[in-house]
């Protein structure tokens, strides 16, 4: 009975230790799939909330001094979170004259005045107001930031959490790069990508096995994109099991171990 037991336990311990045979290779058939996503889908349209870092420049500064006039340097300080050598994320400040879109899709520009940034992106609203600017200024240069853009990365991920971007651009892969990967417990056939774009909730299942992904609209993210990699069935079978049943088995195959011998000890 002894014996019976302990190999019952020795196959408990297998079973809890292995790690599962999976899919892990990205992108696979690349070689094999026609790449069509164009930069042209990695503009982001600004919405309500977004943050923008705006400075206007030009050969004669003091022309341009009343356009930077809400600037402060110990006040509007933005924070961009990149990966550092270490892999760990890491913040850099980015300052400048600091606006907010509002509810709906407006800032307030010095000397202009309301300035519409609906289905407009850093490229196209650069262009907009440089050419507004030029009523006042010769020659402006414009650059635009947005400075809050983040995405969530959740669920089997080596380091899940929320991400600020810098200049508002990244992919579904940088996103998951900032996040330390897919663990070895992650589904690489079904990443869920949610987005709000105006109130509507939309959603994308991934499959980064395949390339084919490159070509979808959530391949590049967008404002407030959440990332979620499901877990496979071996991790959420351990998630409804006592932590401690690994040991417990063990203690008990070590227990059933000495039994045995003791008891072929006393036969001989």
């Amino acid at each position: 009975m002894s014996l019976k037991y302990f190999f019952y336990g020795a196959i408990c311990v297998s079973l809890f230790s292995c790690t599962p045979r999976q899919e892990i290779k990205y992108m696979k058939d690349i070689d094999s799939i026609a790449l069509e996503n164009s930069i042209k889908n990695s503009r982001v349209d600004f919405q309500p909330g977004d943050q923008l870092i705006i400075s206007i420049s030009a050969k004669d500064m003091d022309v341009v001094k009343i356009f930077n006039q809400n600037y402060s340097s110990s006040t509007n300080v933005a924070q961009y979170t990149l990966p550092s050598g270490n892999n760990l994320p890491q913040a850099i400040p980015v300052s400048g004259p600091t606006y907010t879109v509002d509810t709906n899709g407006n800032i307030v520009f010095p000397q202009i005045g309301q300035i519409s940034t609906k289905n407009e992106n850093i490229e196209t609203f650069r262009a907009k107001l440089t050419d507004l600017l030029r009523a006042y200024v010769k020659d402006p240069i414009v650059d635009v930031k947005l400075v809050n853009f983040k995405v969530s990365v959740l669920g089997e991920v080596a380091k899940p959490g929320t991400y600020v971007v810098p200049d508002g651009n990244t992919t579904l892969l940088g996103a998951l790069g900032l996040a330390g990967d897919l663990t070895a417990y992650g589904v690489r056939n079904n990443i869920l990508v949610v987005r709000n774009i105006d109130g509507q909730i939309s959603k994308e299942r991934i499959d980064l096995t395949s390339a084919n992904f490159i070509n979808s609209p959530y391949y590049y993210l967008k404002q407030n994109d959440v990332v979620y990699v499901q877990p496979n069935s071996v991790r959420e079978k351990a998630s409804r099991v006592d932590p401690n049943t690994g040991l417990y088995i063990s203690v008990a195959s070590v227990i059933a171990s000495i039994t045995v011998g003791i008891l072929a000890l006393i036969k001989n």
